[in-house]
Order: structure tokens, then sequence, then C-alpha cells
């Protein structure tokens, strides 16, 4: 036996491996190339400037006082002031600011749980059950999301003046119950969270369609119905045209009718400006509040919904 065939009997000869082609696509993920990161880095960047530079200026100005909110540059800050505009945003007209923020927790809270329930419900029963015309309800759902909501505002004061609501609670909570884009999310979850073979197995055990809403429905539609109420509260909060139609008393407005009533006052009134500005950064701590506390469940809930999409 050669040396060469005692070689080929100890260390078998492989096949040669296939190269792998040029044309075939490599799997896994691959990062992109350098410009391509720093191009998103810089848009990130510009971005993040964009939206936090008039909340980065609303600190500022809040600490200023009033004479220096002119004198000295919109980002530098002054001399602190702000526990001082704070006493005197409470002290000003006999404390009607936290009156507003009052008035504004309850349509926002309150509204936007309403809100959510209609929603739920109406988006529910859209999912789960069939009957005459559902085409055309869900079609006028849709239709109704290309309607601007300063054209409806008209209308909607008209009403509620004819049902004697103006001036109070009801006539600002009920019209936000009517959330076209909350029913259509609210359709979409049901559709991808609340299987029908549990609600037949529901039905089954003798369990009336209400229960079986409450008791199955909600629960299983639970991440969704928070991204509704995030959204809900948002609108709610931000209100601004309907409650300067419908509501004349000041003990009634929200923080966006009040402020904005001091804003126009300010132009004879210079003192003003610092308070409404002061009182412009106390309305946003709520709203970031709630949406960092909402912000698990408003991303997977987001998440759910584009599934579906």
């Amino acid at each position: 036996m050669s040396g060469r065939d005692l070689v080929d009997r100890v260390v078998p000869v492989r096949p040669p491996s296939r190269q792998r082609s040029a044309s075939r696509p490599t799997t896994g993920g691959e990062r992109p190339s350098l410009p391509v990161r720093l191009l998103a880095m810089i848009a990130v960047v510009v971005a993040a400037v964009y939206f936090l530079a008039p909340v980065y200026w609303l600190v500022v100005a809040s600490t200023k006082s009033a004479s220096s909110l002119f004198t000295t540059p919109g980002f530098s800050f002054a001399e602190p002031q702000l526990l001082d505009n704070l006493a005197e945003l409470s002290g000003y007209d006999d404390g009607i600011f936290w009156r507003w923020v009052l008035n504004t927790v309850v349509y926002s809270v309150v509204g936007s749980v309403l809100t959510v329930l209609v929603c739920a419900a109406c988006g529910y029963a859209l999912a789960m059950y069939e009957f005459r015309g559902k085409r055309v309800v869900v079609g006028a759902i849709l239709a109704s999301l290309l309607v601007p909501g300063t054209v409806l505002a008209q209308p909607t004061y008209l009403l509620v003046v004819q049902l004697g609501l103006n001036n109070t609670y009801a006539g600002v909570l009920l019209p936000s119950l009517v959330y076209s884009f909350g029913v259509l999310l609210c359709m979409v979850f049901a559709q991808s969270s609340v299987p029908r073979e549990l609600l037949e197995a529901a039905r089954l055990d003798g369990a009336g369609e209400l229960r079986i809403f409450v008791s199955i429905g909600l629960r299983l539609m639970s991440t969704g119905l928070v991204t509704v109420l995030l959204f809900a509260f948002l609108g709610s909060w931000n209100n601004y045209l309907l409650p300067l139609l419908v509501l004349t008393d000041q003990e009634l407005v929200p923080l966006t009718v009040g402020l904005t009533g001091w804003s126009q006052s300010s132009i004879t009134i210079p003192g003003l400006q610092v308070l409404v500005v002061t009182g412009s950064l106390v309305s946003v701590v709520p709203v970031v509040a709630v949406f960092l506390g909402l912000q698990r469940f408003w991303r997977s809930g987001l998440t759910a919904g584009g599934v579906r999409f």
C-alpha cells in the first residue's frame, strides 16, 4: 500500500463545499451602512430638537419674572422665579386657575372613561355580531373620519343648545362620547383578541350577552382599551373649540379656554403673560404623567392593532 492510499484511508477526502452564490441573498440581520446610520441619527436628533425645544423654552420662561421674560434670551435661565410665579398663579382672580384645572380633569377623566366604554361596546358589537347593515355602519364610521371636527362644532353647539345643555358639564361631556376612531380601534382589537369559540362556550354555560361582554370581552380587550383611553384623554385635555362655544361661565371652562382668555387679556395686562406661560407648564405635567404611565400598554396596543390591519 502506497503512502497516498494510507493517507486517504486515515483522513477521508471531503467533497468540496459549495460556494455561496453571489446572487443568493444572505439571511440574518445585517447592520446598515455607516452613511445610513448617520442619516438616521441626524434625523432622530433633528426631530427630538424640533419637539423638545418648545418644551425647554416653556420650562425656562416659567422661571422668569415679567421683566426678564422679554429682556433675556429665550433659551437661557435668569433669576429663578418659578415658586413666586406659581404663588401668583394660585392667587390670581381668587384661584380661578385651579378651578380650570379641576374642570379639565373632570372633562378628561370622566369623558375618556365614558368614551372608552362606548367605543368598546360599539367595536365589540361590530366585530362579534353579524347583522343586516353592518357594512353600511362600518362605512359610515370610516366616512366620518374624513369630516374635520371644526365642521361639526357649530351643528353640535346648536344641538346642545336645543337640548338645554349649554353652559353645563354635560354639554361638553356628551359630544365627546362620539369617537369614530376609537370605535374602529376597538373593533380591530376585538377581532384580534376575542376568540368566538370562547364566546360560544360562555353561551353554552348560560351567560348572557352583557355578562359575556363585561367578563370576557372587556378583559381580553384591555390592552387596546388603554390605547383608546390615552387618545381620548389627550383629545379631551386639548379640547378647545366646543367648550368655547358651549360654556360662558368662567367657573366651568377648561384650561385651554381659560389660558387663551388670559393670553388675549395680556395685551392690556402685561403681568398675565408670565401667568399664561406658567399655567401652560402646569397644564403639560398631567399629560406627560399619563402618557408615561400608559406608555407600555399604548405600545403593545398599537402592535396588536397593527398586526390585524
